[in-house]
Parts: structure tokens; C-alpha cells; sequence
């Protein structure tokens, strides 16, 4: 269903040019599938079964809205009869035009972000609201206005030509990054790790870069995603409790997997200039490429760290940097660098902030202060796998004082 979802939904927008309308119909194309096909069993052709449904609402909402127009009432009785035959034509993937579209000329690149997050990624306004580092209310009516403003633009809903796409690719690239971190990392719930998400961000980005293959960064961003993903099957336990990178059996790294991040990226940098996606995956590539945690060469990811806070104002960034120092020159010098960033608003309230300062805390052998911002990150995420871990770590940190 996660696959089908965002392609029924291009089809339907791209054939009623209503968004909003057309996510109503196809939710409700979904309700009844999931309703019935356990019962009835899953039709040969899922794809088109959710699409007829799909135009079936639409049909209803037309013929309620506008039985004084003739003119829409044709088009609704045409609809009506598309046939499965055509639903299979081979068409641009639906995803991936939805994914365009929705990056549309009308709106700003927040807004054309995160109503792609929730048209294509399937992402809740919760989760691209902890993405964005906003207030949930402030995200859904982002989410509404951009609705709103595709719908009056004009505009049509069409897969863009080459000019328009480069114009728009930035935020298609932000899109599919955001869709694979949450699913690599969820924001809430009893698992770590969304596969789908993850999964769907690949294949996506694949897309791209199958229809933008001189493109440096797509090709960075999918190098990103692979030498990250590659790390999945050590990331957790047998009880899906979470694995540090330090601590993760390296023997379990997807190493085919980083090969081909390894080549994706190395065919990219020599090719012109070098951008944020490509300088994140040879980060990545630095951790995948060593042995042993102890053989990371952390003075070269504080170089690439270095690099990438020229680029970018991303507070993430920031705090990676911040740890990456603390690796190189000591703890005292990343829990200065920590300091400086309590003053930005965007990241200062994130349950990260007090993970990494527990970090290093513990680095400088306080346990007691680590145990007590171990504890503070606990207390604010609801990724269930996160929280135990913080709490197994203040725990262990209580534990060992007590025995001193």
C-alpha cells in the first residue's frame, strides 16, 4: 500500500488537478481496500482496483460540486472509463511525478517539501514537523497552504520538462533525504527503523538519478543512502534495542552495498563541484571503510565536517561537527562547541542536544552529570528503541557510581 499510495494519488491529481480532493479519494480508495481485500483477497491489478476507486469518489465529489457545469461533468463521465488496459500503460513512474509536482513552482521550498513528505513519503504532519524542527500546528497549516496555493496557482499538474526540473530538483533531493532519515531513524514508535521509508527513499533517488544521471549531487545523496543503509542489519539487537556505531558487529555491514556507495561517489567528485550530499557520504564512507571503530580517521570527517558547515546552516551539521571535534581534540573542546549552539532555537530543546552532551560528559568522566543528560534525552524523544537505550546508558553510568 505504501507503494501503490503516492502512484494512485499522481494518477488521480494529475487526471482531476485537485490535490487535496484527490488524497481524500485515494484515503478513501485505501480505507476500502484495506477493509476488503483481507476478505475478498487482493485483486490481480491492486494498482488499478485502488485507482477506479479512487476515480469513483472523485466522480461522486464532481457530480455533487458541479451538476451546473457541463463541462466538468464530462470529463467526470470520460474518467469513469479508463480502463484497466490504460491504467498499465508504461508511463513515467507515478511516484516520481507526484514527487515533481509536488515541488511546484508556487510554493516556497519548505512548503513544497513537506507537502511531499506527506503526499509521497506517507510521513505524519508529526514526523516532518520533528524533521523541520517546528511545532506540529505550525506544519499542518503549512501543509494546508501549500494545498491551497497549488490549487488557486493555476498551474497545471504535469511531470516539469528538463529546465523546470532542474529548478526544482533541489527540493525534490531535500524530500528524498528526509523521507530515508526517517526512515533509517523513525521519529516516534516501538521501532528504530521504518524499512519501507528507507527503502522507498532509495528507490526514488535511483529514479533521479536514472532520469538526471550527470547530476553530481543525486549521485552523492544515493551514495549517502546506500554506505548508510548498508550499516541496518547491525544497528539493533535481537530486541530491536539500538546498537551504537562503536559497538555494532561490522562483520553484519552490508559490504556490497557500500562498494556501490563507494563507486556512486567516487565517479561524482572528480566530475565538478562538490555539494552537501556528496561531502555527508564520504563522511559515511570514512566510517564504512574502517575496520575497527578505533581506526576511523576522525581527523578527516572533522575536515569534511569543516567543509560542510561552510554549505550549510543546518543545525544537525553543526552538532555532528561538534562530536567529530570532540573525537579529535577532546571532550572539553566539543562541550564548548556545544555551548555555542544552545542559543539556536531550531535544535536547543532536541533530545539530541542532551544525548551528545551525556556523550561527552562521559568522555570527560563525569558520570554523573552524563547520567543526568542521558536521562534528559530520554525524557524527549518517543522513538521507543532511543529512549531505553539513553535510559540503559544513565543506568549503567547510576550503577557503576554506586559501586565506586
Amino acid at each position: 500500500m505504501r507503494e501503490l499510495t503516492p502512484q494512485v494519488l499522481g494518477l488521480v491529481v494529475r487526471r482531476f488537478r485537485d490535490f487535496d480532493a484527490a488524497e481524500d479519494a485515494v484515503q478513501e480508495a485505501s480505507i476500502a481496500a484495506v477493509m476488503q481485500w483481507p476478505r475478498d483477497g487482493v485483486p490481480d491489478n491492486p494498482r488499478a482496483w485502488l485507482a477506479q476507486v479512487a476515480f469513483r469518489k472523485m466522480t461522486d465529489l464532481i457530480r455533487r460540486e458541479s451538476a451546473r457545469r457541463r463541462r466538468e461533468t464530462e470529463l467526470v463521465e470520460e474518467t469513469a472509463r479508463v480502463s484497466e488496459t490504460s491504467l498499465d500503460a508504461p508511463v513515467d513512474d507515478d511516484a516520481l511525478v507526484l514527487l515533481f509536482m509536488c515541488c511546484h513552482p508556487a510554493l516556497t521550498p519548505s512548503s513544497a517539501i513537506a507537502l511531499t513528505l506527506r503526499a509521497v513519503g506517507g510521513l505524519t504532519t508529526a514526523e516532518i514537523a520533528s524533521a523541520f524542527l517546528v511545532p506540529e500546528a505550525t506544519m499542518a497549516q503549512r501543509i494546508s497552504r501549500a494545498k491551497q496555493t497549488i490549487k488557486v496557482s493555476g498551474i497545471p499538474f504535469r511531470m516539469p520538462d528538463a529546465e523546470e526540473r532542474g529548478g526544482r530538483l533541489g527540493s525534490v533531493l531535500h524530500v528524498l533525504y528526509l523521507i530515508f532519515n526517517e526512515g533509517y531513524t523513525a521519529t516516534s514508535g516501538p521501532h528504530l527503523r521504518r524499512a519501507d521509508l528507507s527503502r522507498e527513499g532509495i528507490r526514488l533517488t535511483r529514479m533521479a538519478l536514472r532520469l538526471r544521471p550527470e547530476n553530481t549531487e543525486i549521485a552523492g545523496l544515493l551514495a549517502l543512502m546506500l554506505l548508510t543503509d548498508a550499516r541496518r542489519h547491525a544497528r539493533t539487537g535481537p530486541n530491536d534495542e539500538l546498537i551504537p556505531l562503536a559497538q555494532q558487529n561490522r562483520a553484519l555491514w552490508d559490504r556490497e552495498q557500500i562498494a556501490d556507495g563507494i563507486a556512486l561517489l567516487s565517479a561524482a567528485l572528480p566530475k565538478g563541484s562538490i555539494g552537501p550530499y556528496q561531502l555527508q557520504a564520504a563522511i559515511a564512507a570514512v566510517h564504512d571503510e574502517a575496520e575497527r571503530p578505533e581506526d576511523t580517521d576522525w581527523p578527516q570527517i572533522l575536515a569534511l565536517y569543516e567543509l560542510l558547515k561552510r554549505m550549510s546552516d543546518n543545525p544537525m551539521v553543526i552538532l555532528n561537527h561538534t562530536i567529530a571535534a570532540a573525537m579529535v581534540d577532546g571532550p572539553k573542546e566539543g562541550l564548548n562547541l556545544l555551548d555555542a549552539l544552545k542559543e539556536d532555537r531550531r535544535i536547543a530543546e532536541h533530545y539530541r542536544m542532551d544525548a551528545v552532551r551525556a556523550h561527552l560528559l562521559e568522555m570527560a568522566g563525569d558520570s554523573q552529570e552524563a547520567a543526568k543528560y542521558y536521562r534528559a534525552a530520554a525524557g524527549k524523544t518517543v522513538n521507543i528503541p532511543e529512549r531505553n537505550y539513553l535510559l540503559m546508558q544513565a543506568a549503567r553510568l547510576t550503577t557503576m557510581m554506586a559501586r565506586s
